[in-house]
């Protein structure tokens, strides 16, 4: 049975890709000669507030007259209950809008759309590199929407009265701002800090912070291989230096009163709040939170720049959260579903959505377009450069990375026991 029913929904995807390609490629011109309303109505299910999605969803409709997608709001807190309750009820939506913090979550319940419906080679020529966190060896998740890449803000009076040209381009030059940008008293107490680094529990986004430097170091931190995921942490590396332990110690530096770049304890305030108060030169923030930080203090002399690199590495690379629209294996439109959500994540709906989340667009061809804003230019190139990873549960994925910051800081494990443990817990959470 089980077979049977894995060739069914290929065959089913097959029709559906083909109407897709006619569609993407305009031999069919849904909105023009097809009757209005002809391949039924499907419904969109998210978490993003309705007032946000209603007008672009109605502009979206009036084009694409074929169809009709319906979007209803969740909240955050309720969504998974509400969604199993309609699963066994048999009201369940077509498409739910899918984050990657979430896709492994919810992987059972997704139609995975195989590479005989969507080629591997025009997913990776369409969607920038961060939307390959919706890959698995069998097929795609989801459509990748928007990418909220990781990104470096920072004090631009701080840093023009300490003489400071240009924002920090690479770790090694982070580092050797930290003498200009922490000022100590003279008990090595600090007064003002260069950047929240090194602590977990008062650094926002610090899972988010160490998961970038893995990446940068080439560790995906989960891979997947014929439907099965594993922690990667534990994987041999070529270059020490460039080791996950030593990525962990160079982390913790920061918070250690011994080293050099001393710059935070648990004294401050969470990082965000500390930087909004001009009491820290740069925060590590993704694209998303600029609205709230210039709401925080608008008086703020901002400035916006790229995640630090690796010196010389000779690739970018900085963490994203990345939304993407997920067809329900219990959909009863498959067909149309997957010709919405392929609709839903290119052209305007796309390209507007994400301006009115604050991200970036994840299809490459709208990245090339950027808007005539202060600061999105900047986010665009971050987003063609981010990656993003499968986080099994983001709750307990957060007491790993925390347990694995403060057993380094306490000194109860070593740096590489600590990522030996964190790579054990990990890979308990990725058993089904």
């Amino acid at each position: 049975m089980k077979g049977s029913f894995q060739i069914t929904i290929v065959i089913i995807f097959i029709a559906g890709a083909i109407l897709g390609v006619l569609v993407f490629s305009g031999a069919i011109p849904l909105g023009k000669d097809n009757k209005p309303g002809s391949l039924g109505t499907v419904t969109l299910w998210g978490t993003v507030p309705q007032g946000v999605m209603t007008p672009l969803l109605e502009e979206f409709n009036t084009a694409n007259t074929s169809f009709v997608v319906k979007y209803v709001q969740k909240s955050a807190y309720t969504f998974n209950q509400d969604l199993l309750e309609a699963l066994a009820l048999g009201t369940g939506p077509d498409m739910f809008l899918l984050s990657d913090s979430l896709a492994f979550h919810y992987a059972n319940k997704i139609s995975v759309i195989p590479y005989q419906s969507y080629p591997l080679s025009s997913f990776k020529s369409n969607f920038a590199g961060a939307g390959e966190v919706f890959l698995t060896s069998k097929g795609v998740l989801a459509f990748p929407l928007s990418i909220d890449p990781l990104m470096m803000y920072y004090n631009r009076s701080v840093l023009d009265a300490s003489g400071i040209i240009y924002p920090p381009a690479s770790w090694d030059d982070l580092v050797s701002l930290a003498p200009k940008l922490t000022k100590k008293d003279d008990s090595n107490k600090i007064i003002k800090s260069m950047v929240g680094l090194g602590q977990f529990s008062n650094i926002t986004n610090a899972k988010d912070i160490i998961a970038a430097l893995f990446m940068q170091a080439g560790n995906g931190i989960v891979m997947e291989k014929d439907g099965t995921y594993n922690s990667n942490l534990n994987a041999p590396v070529s270059n020490p230096k460039l080791s996950l332990s030593a990525i962990l110690k160079f982390y913790t530096d920061f918070a250690d009163p011994n080293q050099s770049v001393y710059s935070w304890n648990k004294s401050f305030a969470n990082s965000n709040d500390t930087f909004s108060a001009e009491n820290s030169a740069l925060y590590f923030g993704f694209a998303s939170e600029l609205p709230s930080l210039v709401n925080r203090n608008p008086n703020q002399n901002l400035g916006i720049s790229s995640f630090p690199q690796i010196k010389d590495a000779g690739f970018k690379l900085t963490n994203a959260h990345v939304m993407g629209i997920a067809l329900l294996s219990s959909s009863k439109n498959l067909n149309t579903a997957f010709t919405a959500a392929g609709l839903l994540s290119m052209g305007n709906f796309a390209s507007k959505f994400a301006a009115v989340t604050g991200v970036a667009p994840a299809r490459r061809d709208l990245l090339k377009v950027r808007p005539p804003d202060s600061y999105f230019p900047i986010f665009y190139d971050s987003a063609l450069y981010a990656r993003s990873w499968i986080d099994p549960s983001p709750t307990d994925t957060n007491n790993i990375f925390r347990n694995m910051v403060e057993g380094v800081l306490s000194n109860n494990v070593t740096v590489d026991s600590a990522i030996s443990g964190a790579s054990s817990r990990l890979g308990l959470l990725l058993l089904r």
